[in-house]
């Protein structure tokens, strides 16, 4: 089994916020297309370490996490067997995996 961590704070930025690539750097949409979705499709466990950011928009979580059901890359119970997520406050945790569950891919 082939594994990797994402460091959030050290390999993207320590402030990610927003949604779209539109509404500024770092967003959601940036991190979930040029890292995430990249490392979840070459591997078979994927862990997300959000320690060590700043901030941390519902958005972006929102957006990273929830865009890859609502964007039809992958189903929740598909992410549930690869994706791990670490922070230090686990309301974070539980609250993107909230936006994992209820994201419906688009038609």
């Amino acid at each position: 089994m082939n594994a990797m961590t994402i460091y959030v704070a050290k390999d993207f930025t320590r402030m990610p916020c927003v949604r779209n690539r539109e509404d500024g750097k770092n967003s959601g949409e940036e991190f979930r297309d040029e890292i995430l979705l990249p490392a979840l499709r070459t591997n078979d466990q994927v862990v997300v370490d959000l320690d060590g950011v700043l901030s941390l928009g519902s958005s972006f979580l929102e957006e990273a996490f929830g865009g890859l059901v609502r964007k039809g890359y992958f189903t929740a119970k598909e992410l549930g067997a690869k994706l791990v997520l670490k922070f230090q406050l686990a309301s974070y945790v539980e609250e993107t995996w909230g936006y994992i569950k209820i994201a419906r891919k688009e038609s």
